[in-house]
This record gives C-alpha cells, structure tokens and sequence, in this order.
C-alpha cells in the first residue's frame, strides 16, 4: 500500500516555497500551537521508543500476539474515554502501554525482517521517519485547512482497504490484490500523516490542546506506515533471493 502523488499549480507552488523564514515562522501557526505540536512529538518519540521496548519484549519472550493486540486497543479505549486535561500521568501511561503493546504486536513482523537482514529493519524505520516527518512538515506549512479535504477520500480508501481485505478472507485474493492492498493502504495512510497534522494544527487554533490524544493519532499513523513500508521491503528482498537462486540453479 504505497504512494503519494501531489500536484500544484503555479500559484500554490509560489505559496508553499520553501524556505528559511518559513521554516522559522511555521506559517500561521501561532507561538502557543508551536509548542503544542513540540509537546505532541515529543510525546510520540516516547511511545515510539515505548513500542520499540514492546518489539524487543517480543523478541526476547516471544509476547506478541491476538493477547497484546487486544491489550492495546483495550489501552486506547481507556484513553480516549478518559476526560482531557484530567490525570494527564494516567492518559501518558495508557499511551505509553498502547505502544508497549503495539510494539509486541507487530514484535513477529520485525523479528521476521531481523532473521532475514537486519538492515531492512533499519531502513523501513529510517524511510517511514523521513516520509513521517516530509509530510507533517508539509502540512505545516502550508496555508490553514488547505489539506483538511482530504478526510473525506482517506475515509473512503480505507472503506476499500476494508472491504477488499474482508472480501480476500472469504474468497481468497490473488497477489494482485495483496499488491494493490499494500501500496494503497500505505498510500492512504500517508495522506493522513498530511490530515492529521493539519487537523491536529487547526483543533489548537479552536483551544483543543489534548496533546496525549493528538499524539495517539500520529502515532498510529506512524506505525501503519511503518509495517507497510517493512512488508514491501521485505517482499522486495525475498524476490531478489529467489531470482539470484534461480540463477545459481
């Protein structure tokens, strides 16, 4: 599931250009919504190293499964039930535990990507990170609410993403399908790092300062970049290995 095309024209082009007093002035963003969105990523690097400590549990004892997937949703639904700006230590646990457990859950994953060759581990991270971190900048700089219309396609591709996986199950799908799926899925879920972001920047302009929540969602936009880009990685070096055996032989 994998791709992002843009295209401007020549207007918005001149408008999002990139450069030093853009960067320093972050567009319309505010000095209060600055430091929000500096509360809210340094929040999802703790939880990432949080999920990374879940992974290396999986390794070690072998946890990953249907138990900690089921943990973590649990994890999540405490933490969006629970009032905003009220046991903030409580909602970061529960943030933190979410990651732990989703850590553990795709542990299987990256133990799968580790035996086969450590460095597409590294390099699925290292990509998901600069694609993570290319397209929240981009949101950040461009104009107000620009990307928020594009809740309603994500919305629909992951309604596809839904029900061609369900229909896969009960019918069986060809490697075609798990291709599209792939690349779509990771395609879908990149536009909503774009989303998100903007989103997140506009609910702190309207006062929502919920910086645990917020984090949650990037969070979850990371990881299923994440997984997306290691599968395809892992495919992509599978293949080469069966071509080079196929000529050796």
């Amino acid at each position: 599931m994998e791709g992002f095309t843009s295209f401007f024209d020549s207007q918005s082009a001149s408008r999002n250009r990139w450069s030093y007093d853009s960067l320093k002035n972050f567009r319309q963003i505010s000095p209060l919504v600055q430091t929000h969105l500096k509360q809210v990523y340094l929040t999802l690097c703790c939880a990432l190293v949080a999920s990374a400590a879940g992974a290396y549990l999986h390794i070690l004892w072998n946890i990953g499964g249907l138990l900690t997937t089921m943990a973590c949703m649990g994890s999540m639904v405490w933490l969006l039930s629970a009032p905003p700006y009220q046991e903030q230590q409580k909602r970061v646990a529960l943030l933190m535990a979410a990651a732990l457990f989703e850590g553990a859950s795709i542990g299987p994953l990256i133990e799968l990507g580790i035996n086969f060759d450590p460095s597409i581990v590294f390099g699925a991270f290292v990509g998901c990170a600069v694609v993570f971190g290319c397209f929240s900048a981009a949101a950040m700089l461009a104009r107000r609410r620009e990307y928020l219309y594009l809740g309603g396609l994500l919305s629909s591709g992951v309604s596809l993403l839904f029900w061609l996986h369900f229909a896969s199950s009960i019918f069986g799908g060809s490697m075609a399908v798990f291709k599209f799926e792939l690349y779509f899925g990771l395609l879908v879920f990149v536009g909503y790092i774009v989303f998100d972001t903007q989103e997140i920047i506009e609910k702190a302009h309207l006062g929502d300062m919920d910086y645990v929540k917020h984090a949650l969602t990037l969070f979850t936009d990371f990881v299923a970049v994440f997984v997306r880009i290691l599968i395809i990685m892992l495919k992509n070096a599978s293949e080469k290995e069966e071509k080079k055996k196929k000529r050796r032989n």
